[in-house]
């Protein structure tokens, strides 16, 4: 499914919006997987949210956070970011970063992945967490960048309100000087989202993904992912689903 207007290019995993499919509404505890190109001067005006944590991941260029709570900043690659609606937040969402600090106004678009999932109790205050972690990243493994579940709670970037999710992000550099793919390994759960954010790469039991495609798995983990060239990959490990276990 997409949505392509002027200044936006946007491709839903799930319904969203106009794009209605009662068998397609989410996967374990995630309703929203937007793949959004925006383009410069152009994004989301202010509109509200409620009872939903979201999760936005910037691939390439910058997208501008604005919120009723007060927080303004700049998202861009590598920085993890969640704003958590609970009883109501407003925010907006623009690629116009030049604004902040009253410099000339770029030309190029900004490329991201918002994800929402299902927080565990509604009505909850409304919350904003961000950290950069560029230099985890350049492991090459898959590194917990938001999540709820107690076993990551030492190791997250930032936390959730949701005990039973958690988003792990892989930046695979490829293959290396001796040729042997860069591999890294699904963690087990009852519900898996695996989005290939860029690149190719190849997935046990399935074969060849490339840019933009998905695979959900129930009751599955321990499969190998591999890149012979550089890939980014973004997997939801999810221990509920949407109304009850």
């Amino acid at each position: 499914m997409k949505t392509r207007i002027s200044w936006l290019d946007s491709k839903h995993s799930f319904s969203f919006g106009a794009h209605y499919d009662p068998d397609n509404t989410h996967h374990g505890l995630l309703l929203v997987n937007n793949d959004d190109i925006v383009l410069p001067g152009q994004g989301f005006e202010t509109h509200p949210h409620r009872d939903m944590e979201i999760v936005t991941w910037v691939l390439e260029g910058s997208l501008v956070h604005q919120d009723s709570l007060g927080h303004s900043g700049v998202i861009y690659p590598g920085l993890a970011q969640r704003m958590s609606a609970g009883s109501g937040i407003l925010h907006s969402e623009k690629n116009d970063s030049w604004r902040l600090d009253n410099s000339s106004a770029h030309d190029r678009p900004v490329h991201f992945i918002q994800m929402w999932v299902v927080p565990d109790e509604a009505g909850v205050d409304p919350g904003y967490q961000q950290l950069e972690i560029d230099d985890e990243l350049a492991s090459g493994d898959l590194v917990t960048v938001a999540s709820g579940l107690p076993r990551y709670r030492d190791r997250t970037a930032i936390a959730i309100n949701s005990s039973h999710a958690a988003l792990h992000v892989a930046r695979m550099p490829g293959a290396d000087g001796a040729g042997a793919p860069s591999v890294v390994t699904l963690p087990e759960a009852p519900y898996l989202h695996v989005f290939v954010a860029r690149g190719e790469v190849e997935m046990e039991g399935v074969g060849p993904l490339y840019t933009g495609d998905a695979v959900r798995t129930g009751h599955s983990g321990g499969q190998r992912i591999t890149a012979q060239a550089p890939a980014e990959i973004l997997v939801w490990e999810m221990h509920a689903r949407l109304g009850g276990r």
